[in-house]
C-alpha cells in the first residue's frame, strides 16, 4: 500500500467510527417496513406491545443470540443507553475493519505470486 493511501484509509475509518459511535444514537426508533408489515392486523399500545388482533408478529420468539454481548444494538452490562449503543457501533466498525483488513492482506499476499508466474505479455 502506498503512503498516499494511508490518509484516505484512516480518514474513512475515522468517519465510520464517528457515525457508528455518535450518529447511530439518533437513528429512528420507529419500526421499519418489515416490522410494521408484521404488525398489520394487530393493535399495539404506546410501548409497541401487541394488545389484540391477529398478526404474524405474534409468532415471534426470542433470537438465539439475544444474550450475546452486543445484542440489541448495545453492549451488555453498560447502563447508559447512549454509551452502550455508541460503544457497540465502534466495536462493530473495528471488528469489521480488522476482518476486512486481514482478508485483503491475505489476498494481497497470494496475488503477487500468481501474477509473476504468468508473466507480462
Amino acid at each position: 500500500m502506498s503512503k498516499r493511501s494511508w490518509p484516505f484509509l484512516l480518514g474513512g475509518l475515522l468517519v465510520a467510527l464517528v457515525l457508528a459511535g455518535v450518529v447511530s444514537n439518533y437513528a429512528s426508533s420507529h419500526p421499519d417496513g418489515l416490522d410494521s408489515s408484521l404488525l398489520k392486523g394487530c393493535t399495539v399500545n404506546a410501548d409497541d406491545e401487541i394488545t389484540g388482533g391477529s398478526c404474524p408478529a405474534q409468532q415471534a420468539r426470542e433470537h438465539e443470540l439475544a444474550d450475546s454481548p452486543l445484542a440489541d444494538y448495545g453492549v451488555r452490562g453498560i447502563g447508559n443507553d447512549f454509551l452502550s449503543t455508541g460503544l457497540s457501533g465502534v466495536l462493530g466498525v473495528l471488528l469489521t475493519f480488522a476482518l476486512g483488513g486481514g482478508l485483503f492482506w491475505l489476498a494481497r499476499r497470494r496475488n503477487p505470486a500468481s501474477a509473476t508466474s504468468t508473466g507480462d505479455r
